[in-house]
């Protein structure tokens, strides 16, 4: 299991690699939620997603006998940059499978740092059997999205951060695909500030977690269909889903509809572009849920890497 320790050694070793994001306010969310609205901005995190924090976390931990083999990942996109940029940041070849229809900005942008992308036809191989057999023929190192402590530390530096800047909170939402970020936050909030209420947020079409959650097993969800390409993952990972289990206040889910208006909102009001996955935090907040009058709530924005043409489109459309 990954602890609150793991995740100040992370904090330690991304300090000066990793950007510390800001954290920002807006009168105008505030007076919609009649709440004090802390949001943390992992948009400007290196890559432009919070994912770099757990690849450079995992990556710098790795013998150097597999540095020099190379790292294996699978990825729509953010995680799959993360891990280019760090494997250029540290020497370390790396290769990136992802879906054919993966946004094609961050599919340029993976192969911009410097990293090898191999597609595939979601619909006829799963990512995971792919990854295992390039990994058995070529002897790389899988770091996968998610499912992986050094990862989940990483990301759970999110967390820590958004609490040292905001003191205390009453609410965080946290936006869920595979659970990384959302158990890191989870194990940060509660070793700090206990009393918290931690909340993730996740696609209604890509309702995995949340069912996970309601029923105490594990639950799957095939190619969902959602512009939040981010959270597209079929199920929580052995690591990821017992830490949301046991840290985790409650799941909800957003449509896509809300997603638009969410980051209609942040574009518009708060001048922060942010992607759709980016959003689903800030939408579980605004779907009034929890009646936060009063209350200190942190939201994290999780990525801005936005293909422009396909966001206007979103927006004209809504």
């Amino acid at each position: 299991m990954v602890t609150f320790n793991d995740i100040l050694s992370a904090s330690d070793l991304l300090s000066g690699k990793a950007n510390k994001t800001p954290v920002v306010t807006s009168r105008t969310l505030d007076a919609m939620t009649g709440a004090t609205v802390f949001i943390k901005c992992e948009n400007f995190q290196r890559t432009g997603a919070f994912k770099f924090r757990g690849a450079y976390n995992a990556m710098s931990r790795l013998r150097e006998s597999d540095k020099e083999k190379g790292v294996l990942t699978y990825s729509s996109g953010n995680h799959a940059q993360a891990i280019a940029l760090a494997g250029r940041l540290l020497g370390v070849p790396t290769t990136i499978i992802m879906p054919e229809d993966a946004p094609v900005i961050k599919k340029t942008a993976t192969e911009g740092y410097g990293a090898k992308v191999v597609t595939y036809d979601k619909h006829q191989i799963t990512r995971e059997s792919l990854a295992t057999e390039m990994a058995e023929e070529h002897g790389f190192t899988i770091i996968p999205p998610y499912d992986h402590p050094h990862v989940v530390a990483g990301q759970g530096t999110v967390g820590l951060e958004l609490l040292q800047a905001a003191h205390e909170l009453d609410y965080i939402y946290v936006c869920c695909g595979g659970g990384g970020l959302l158990s890191g936050c989870a194990i940060a909030t509660k070793h700090l500030q206990p009393t918290c209420k931690v909340v993730g947020v996740e696609p209604e079409a890509g309702d995995d977690a949340t069912r996970s959650f309601r029923s105490g097993t594990l639950q799957t969800v095939h190619n969902p269909e959602t512009i939040a390409d981010g959270a597209r993952t079929p199920y929580l990972g052995t690591i990821t889903f017992p830490l949301v289990m046991e840290y985790v206040d409650d799941m909800m889910t957003v449509s896509d509809n809300a997603l638009v208006e969410a980051m209609r909102f942040l574009w518009e009001r708060t001048k922060l572009v942010v992607e759709p996955t980016g959003a689903l935090a800030t939408a579980g907040l605004l779907s009034g849920r929890y009646d936060v009058k009063g209350a200190r709530v942190g939201v994290v924005i999780s990525g801005g890497n936005v293909d422009l043409e396909a966001a206007l489109g979103l927006f004209a459309h809504a």
